[in-house]
């Protein structure tokens, strides 16, 4: 690998951890006059945005969050990509880092929210198709049980799986099947879990937090 092609790797992973870190939860909690990771799960995730200040401003959240993983991928890869090599492996390079970013922000010390959003956004840059499947398995095991915690989790860890299948076995998803990007996508199903070490916990124990069904006014 050249020098040139090293220095737009790092370039590409600076500006996709960047844009990872920027705490978008944090700072609507800020517009709102309160510190996010004092309130709920302590989260900066659109989940707690969600959970406490309301739909909207979770959906502002989750939006934010999810082009923070999106377009760094998109962009960067239209720019940056003038060959085999780095179109093969900076795009996925640039989902890390962005995932990377959110978990560990340098503006917050380093803690930040699970990444569930920005993988999403990251992966539809990556591999629509699987993302899509990942997002039914999310749906139906979040109104099964209400718990989006646990539906997070089997939707990550669905998502090797549909890459796999996808790719590989039917060659469905564009630029055909990827070894880097499926070991990616291992990655983040990891850190997705690790990153929920203590839902898993208080889901056992039966204590998690989980969204109820609103009742209908007689």
């Amino acid at each position: 690998m050249e020098n040139q092609e090293i220095c737009t790797f790092v370039a590409a992973a600076v500006i996709s951890y960047l844009s990872g870190s920027v705490p978008y939860g944090y700072l609507i909690g800020k517009m709102k006059g309160i510190d996010i990771r004092q309130h709920g799960s302590c989260n900066i995730g659109a989940t707690n945005v969600t959970r406490v200040l309301g739909k909207g401003w979770g959906r502002l959240c989750f939006a934010c969050d999810f082009l923070k993983g999106c377009l760094p991928v998109f962009l960067l890869s239209l720019f940056f990509c003038k060959d085999a090599v780095t179109l093969k492996y900076l795009p996925v390079l640039c989902a890390l880092f962005a995932v990377l970013g959110h978990i560990f922000p340098v503006w917050l010390k380093f803690k930040g929210g699970k990444g569930i959003a920005v993988a999403a956004g990251a992966i539809f840059a990556l591999a629509p198709l699987t993302l899509v499947c990942g997002l039914i398995v999310w749906a139906v095991t979040f109104f099964a049980s209400r718990y989006v915690s646990l539906a997070s989790i089997f939707a990550a860890a669905s998502l090797p799986v549909f890459c796999f299948i996808y790719s590989y076995v039917f060659h469905w998803e564009v630029g055909g099947f990827s070894l880097v990007r499926l070991l990616l996508l291992i990655v983040l199903a990891v850190l997705a879990i690790l990153k929920h070490t203590s839902n898993i916990k208080r889901l056992l124990n039966g204590t998690e937090n989980r969204f109820e069904k609103k009742k209908k006014a007689e």
